[in-house]
C-alpha cells in the first residue's frame, strides 16, 4: 500500500504510540488485501458483492492512511 510513501511509513510504524490509528488502518489494509487475494485466487469463497464491499473498504482504508501520510508528512517536513 502506497509504496511510494514506503520511508515515511516506515517512520510512522517506529512511534507505535503516536500512530496507533494509522497502525490499525494499515494493518486492516493489509488484511483486507489477503482476504481479497485468496478470494480472487479462489482460495477463498465469496460472492462478487462480498468481494465488492471488501474492495470497496479497502480503497477507504487507503485513502484514510494517505491523508495521515500526508499529515505527517507537512507536520515533520518530510
Amino acid at each position: 500500500m502506497l509504496h511510494e510513501y514506503r520511508d515515511i511509513i516506515t517512520k510512522m510504524k517506529q512511534n507505535n504510540a503516536a500512530n496507533a490509528h494509522f497502525l490499525k488502518i494499515f494493518d486492516k489494509h493489509n488484511e483486507l488485501d489477503s482476504q481479497i487475494t485468496k478470494a480472487e485466487n479462489g482460495e477463498a469463497h465469496l460472492t462478487d458483492i462480498e468481494l465488492e464491499v471488501l474492495k470497496k473498504e479497502k480503497l477507504l482504508l487507503k485513502d484514510e492512511a494517505y491523508t495521515l501520510i500526508m499529515l505527517y508528512k507537512k507536520e515533520h517536513n518530510l
